[in-house]
Formats: structure tokens, sequence, C-alpha cells
């Protein structure tokens, strides 16, 4: 991935992170960034740079799933940890929910909502899954169903948890999405659920996208691999949000 894709992906990235990232040194990406300012891909800001994309844009699935992979893998792991037999839960649409679906154990009786193709298509393969599908309208090349009966699907149910993707944890913005469709559709699961549980890696947190789904107050638990001494987490914990904290990945040394 290069500077560029990753603040698309992104939307903003600091010098220190971007030289940590790619093994190079800050003068480096200081000159690099400069390139991509000229270009118009990318504006310098103190200490870093934000991409010229609006907040509404949404990279596409496949290239938000390839991003943070590996967090993404060990969030929804963790997250699928925390289920119990025979729960009726929400599995909102995103990569980090889709990487739990692949996560859930094929012994575990549980019911599941979804507004997924992806993630239904994957819990398919669980037998002990009862998967029930929104109705909807199919978004063009995000497998996600929304509209109007999509919303009206959890308007008359009562489920245990929901884990909810976002594009973004902020603490004054809250909860935010990239795509006002998909926006509706959380906030109708939102009002279904008795536990809101949000899956976010760190490049979402203290990030805000295009579209507000609701208030940080919402969720009680939110899983992450951000960092426990950042001081956004600190404020997230401040707020009464429980955080749960992912180890980061750690590549073996050669023996």
């Amino acid at each position: 991935m290069t500077i560029a894709e990753r603040l698309k992906v992104n939307r903003e990235a600091s010098i220190a992170e971007l030289a940590f990232a790619f093994g190079t040194s800050e003068m480096t990406i200081r000159r690099d960034l400069e390139l991509l300012e000229v270009e118009g891909l990318a504006r310098r800001i103190r200490g870093g740079a934000i991409s010229t994309q609006g907040r509404s844009y949404e990279p596409p699935i496949l290239q938000r799933g390839a991003f943070r992979s590996d967090a993404k893998k060990r969030i929804g792991a963790i997250a699928a940890g925390l289920l119990h037999p025979d729960e009726t839960v929400i599995l909102d649409v995103g990569t980090t929910t889709l990487e739990m679906a692949k996560a859930i154990s094929p012994d575990l009786s549980l019911s599941v909502i979804t507004s997924s193709l992806l993630i239904a298509s994957e819990l398919d393969r669980k037998p002990k899954v009862r998967t029930i599908v929104t109705g909807g309208v199919l978004r063009s090349g995000e497998m996600s169903l929304v509209g109007s009966r999509a919303e009206a699907s959890y308007r008359d149910l009562n489920c245990d948890t929901l884990f909810l993707g976002v594009a973004g944890v902020d603490i004054d913005k809250g909860l935010s999405e990239y795509n006002m469709d998909d926006a509706m559709v959380k906030q109708s699961a939102l009002s279904a659920a008795r536990r809101v549980v949000v899956l976010a890696d760190a490049s979402k947190i203290g990030h805000v996208a295009f579209v507000s789904v609701a208030a940080l107050n919402v969720v009680d638990l939110l899983v992450t691999d951000a960092s426990p001494d950042g001081d956004i987490i600190r404020d997230i914990k401040d707020h009464g949000v429980e955080v749960l904290h992912v180890e980061p990945y750690k590549k073996e040394s050669p023996s």
C-alpha cells in the first residue's frame, strides 16, 4: 500500500506514523508528502498530512478489507469470543464484523441478523447459526442492504447485542460512517439491541466520516487495537465506555 492509498483509507496520518509504517526516515516522508501535495493527492498539515478526498469518500470494500487486515482479524476473533450460546445478535455491515463472522465457532448456537450478504454467506458455513437477512436494496459493490425495508427489519426486534462497525469513533462527533444509507440502517439496528459493542481498529479512533450515526454514549464496549495510553482512548473511557484492548500484531523474530 502506498502513502496515497493509506491516506485514502485512513483520511489522515502523522509523519511519524508513516515513517514507522514504511520503514523509512521522517525526512523521506516529508519529501513524499510534498510530491503528493503537488499532485493534488494530499494536503500537508502540522506534523502530517490529510487526504484531499472528502469525508464522504468510501474506499472499495476489498481495499478496506486489505487495510490493517491483521488487526481486523484479531479484533474479530476477540469479538467472536464474547458470544454466548443461544444469543440473538446483530452483525453490522463492515470488514471487521466480517472477520468476526469468520471467527465464530461452528459449534456455537446463535441467531444472527445482518444486512450484509457477505456475512450471511460466511454464516452459511456455521450449521448451528440461524441467519436472518434483512430486506432492502443492494448497495452496488458493497454487498450490503440499505433503504426503508432494511431499516424496518430492525424496528420490531429485541436483540441481545449489536456488533457495530463504523468508519470513525470521535469524542465530539461520536460514531460516524461514510454513506448516509448505511448510517440510517445502523441507527435502526442500534434501537433493536440491549447492548452495543463497537469493533474499530486503531485507524478509526479519532476519525470523523461524513455521516454521524450516534453519540458515543450509546456504546457499551469498544474492541480496538488502539494504544491504551492514547489521549483519545482515555477520553473514551472517561465517557463511560468500556474498552477491550487487542494486543498489537508482532512479527516473530528470525531464529
